[in-house]
């Protein structure tokens, strides 16, 4: 039987730890379910603040959603940007990892450097890529000095080249966190399997294919379904970069729904819109998770 004092001590823990989870319960009702249940009812109604009420319209805001060729646009354009991006960032990360997986104090700082891209605000490495980008911005000098071009390209007023520019930074930026997910999962490969692998006879590129690809796997599903959802939800770095232009080429879904929201004050539709996404970014996310999972297993 247990003492006195170990059973209040155990009864008081266990207390603490219901008391920490019914919080953090709270606040995610409070912050994220009632928001969505909120967008949810908003959907079925014209709800635009400059009236005074709303009326129940059933499902005719999603039934627009059909033919707006905005929104098919910006659809389009955020899968296109969530695939590329996340196979670049991913491709990327995992050789920064492997080439970063040493002891030495050099690379611990250059693993914190890495990181930096993903702890910089996403308003900030905007601004700074816009005035890389610029016409008479450090590409564009480099370029001309180096004699790649006559004059300076226009990166972000082309759409093809916005578009690919926004890539290019959206990549640069998940690829700090994706270097990390793997640096992780490359530490915890034990030592003893590259050494058997040698003594059998297996190569660099052989090594690499057998044990690390496999051994990462499950640092992989992390990688990509978060960074999958991380670009479906982009807003601020292509709001900086480019505010969707030119021609609303480079104009996200989360874009399109804020520029419905307080621009054309169709809080309604933007909420439908809003929707979609959320229903669009879980199919997605469960799917791929669900297809890496069973790499898992069969590697």
């Amino acid at each position: 039987m247990k003492p006195l004092s170990t059973w209040f001590r155990d009864a008081s823990r266990d207390l603490g730890l219901r008391l920490i989870a019914a919080f953090g319960l709270l606040l995610y009702t409070v912050f994220i379910i009632v928001p969505v249940l909120m967008s949810l009812r908003s959907s079925f109604t014209d709800e635009n603040p400059l009236k005074s009420g709303s009326t129940w319209i059933g499902t005719d805001n999603y039934t627009e959603m059909l033919h707006d060729p905005q929104l098919r646009a910006s659809v389009l354009f955020t899968l296109a940007l969530a695939v590329g991006v996340t196979g670049v960032a991913n491709v990327a990360g995992l050789l920064l990892a492997m080439l970063l997986n040493r002891t030495r104090l050099t690379y611990r700082v250059l693993r914190t450097v890495a990181f930096l891209p993903q702890v910089v605000s996403g308003v900030i490495v905007g601004f700074v890529w816009k005035a890389i980008f610029t016409q008479n911005g450090l590409l564009n000098e480099t370029l001309t000095r180096l004699h790649v071009t006559d004059q300076p390209v226009d990166w972000l007023g082309n759409p093809h080249l916005a578009q690919l520019s926004v890539g290019v930074v959206v990549a640069w930026v998940l690829s700090g966190f994706t270097t990390v997910v793997y640096l992780a999962a490359l530490q915890n490969i034990p030592q003893e399997l590259y050494d058997a692998g040698s003594i059998d006879g297996a190569g660099a590129s052989q090594r690499f294919r057998m044990i690390t690809l496999r051994m990462v796997a499950p640092a992989t599903t992390i990688s990509v379904t978060i960074s999958l959802i991380t670009v479906l939800k982009l807003y601020d770095i292509i709001q900086v970069l480019t505010s969707g232009g030119p021609a609303n080429a480079t104009q996200s879904t989360a874009q399109y729904i804020v520029k419905t929201a307080f621009t054309t004050n169709r809080f309604g539709y933007a909420s439908a819109v809003a929707m979609f996404l959320l229903a669009l970014s879980a199919v997605i996310a469960l799917s791929v998770t669900s297809v890496l999972r069973r790499r898992e297993v069969d590697l």
